[in-house]
């Protein structure tokens, strides 16, 4: 029997790694659902690749111009995540939720009941949601896998291990396109600089974030969540290869190193078959990046990201918000060059200095509503130039 799996996101790259994946065993698959945002002709051509029977296309214009363009009448065509129950008759086996940014987290809540397990690589969700998305998950009995990198290897090394047994751990980050740039020159330096990441091929947002480090900020957020572990036991090191993903420290001295090639099909392949071997064809061990590994400390005067996270509280928290919403509004204001590089962290960690945004890290959220009305805000704020 074929198994039953939707894609949230089909058109980016998690979504596209996961389509092609499942185009070498199309028989052992049935895709029932994609969504897309915006490019619907990427989401026509992979409708018709996979015979899916249900589409959700969240922009109106594209929405419209799909069903124009669209020849299947067999095709159920949605603008909105409310007719889920219409889709899905009784539990699927599989979910990959990776719509980018907080516009993932109401579609995730929503589809956890309809699947016996959802992988997650919407790293918003998980780090100012998790709370919400950890009781639809228990409520709901489906299983969860963390499709990260860094979080997949975590959860790959603790199986069959207790948590209560570890003692620290340790995630890596490349430290993006401007590692060995001076830290003089990094101020003004251009867009299409910080866009060449030299490891990962990513969407704009994430490769900027890889090169501030804001991103292994909210990696260990993620952390943090996921594991429910103290933000003390967790920290940082520079590995440029990215071969290594995560080192984890026993108490009773062992220490396990999780490493994989960089490329995202593994975490999925793995989110996929689980316990299954065999389902991913490995190159020769790679003795040259395993002779160079190359740690080192982070430098706090080039990455003062990293500052941010003795503002993090250790129980999830509305502040988490604040500090997502900020960074993506910052992001996007210096890819419209409306302020310069060295000005996202700054204005960063002078937002999330605000006294109304520091006090609400005792506020846990309650509901999708105040998170989604928090952001606008927290945008509104900044777009107003009031901070």
């Amino acid at each position: 029997m074929k198994k039953k799996i939707a894609i949230l996101g089909s058109t980016g790259s998690i979504g596209k790694s996961l389509l092609n994946i499942l185009s070498k065993e199309e028989k052992k698959f049935e895709v029932i659902l994609l969504t897309a945002n915006k490019n619907y002709k990427l989401l026509l051509k992979q409708v018709k690749k996979f015979e899916v029977k249900n589409v959700i296309i969240k922009d109106l214009n594209s929405y419209k111009k799909f069903k124009k363009q669209n020849k299947n009448k067999r095709l159920n065509i949605y603008n909105n995540f409310s007719k889920l129950d219409l889709i899905f008759k009784k539990k699927i086996d599989y979910v990959m939720s990776a719509i980018v940014g907080l516009e993932g987290l109401e579609p995730t809540l929503k589809i956890i009941q309809y699947t016996k397990s959802i992988a997650i690589a919407n790293k918003e969700s998980i780090i100012c949601g998790w709370n919400l998305i950890k009781n639809k998950l228990k409520k709901n009995k489906t299983d969860f896998i963390p499709v990260d990198s860094e979080h997949f290897s975590i959860w790959y090394a603790l199986k069959n291990n207790n948590l209560s047994n570890v003692n620290k751990i340790i995630l890596t980050a490349s430290g993006g396109s401007l590692l060995n740039l001076d830290t003089k020159k990094i101020k003004n330096v251009s867009v299409k600089d910080v866009l060449n990441h030299p490891n990962w091929n990513m969407g704009k947002k994430i490769t900027i974030d890889s090169s501030t480090l804001i991103n292994k900020v909210f990696e260990i957020i993620e952390a943090k969540n996921i594991f429910d572990i103290n933000l003390r036991k967790l920290s940082i090191l520079i590995h440029p290869t990215s071969y290594i993903h995560s080192i984890i420290y026993f108490k009773d001295g062992m220490i396990k190193i999780i490493a994989h090639e960089t490329t995202m099909e593994i975490p999925i392949i793995n989110s996929i078959y689980k316990n299954n071997i065999n389902k991913y064809e490995q190159n020769d061990v790679n003795i040259s990046k395993l002779n160079n590994l190359n740690f080192s400390l982070v430098d706090k005067h080039k990455f003062p990201a990293v500052e941010i996270l003795k503002y993090i509280p250790n129980k999830i928290s509305l502040f988490e918000t604040v500090l997502v919403s900020a960074n993506d509004e910052l992001v996007r204001l210096y890819l419209n060059k409306k302020i310069k590089y060295k000005d996202i962290i700054k204005l960063l960690i002078k937002i999330i200095k605000i006294k109304e945004f520091k006090k609400l890290n005792k506020i846990k959220p309650k509901n999708i509503s105040q998170i989604i009305n928090l952001d606008k805000y927290v945008r509104l704020k900044i777009n107003s130039k009031s901070v």
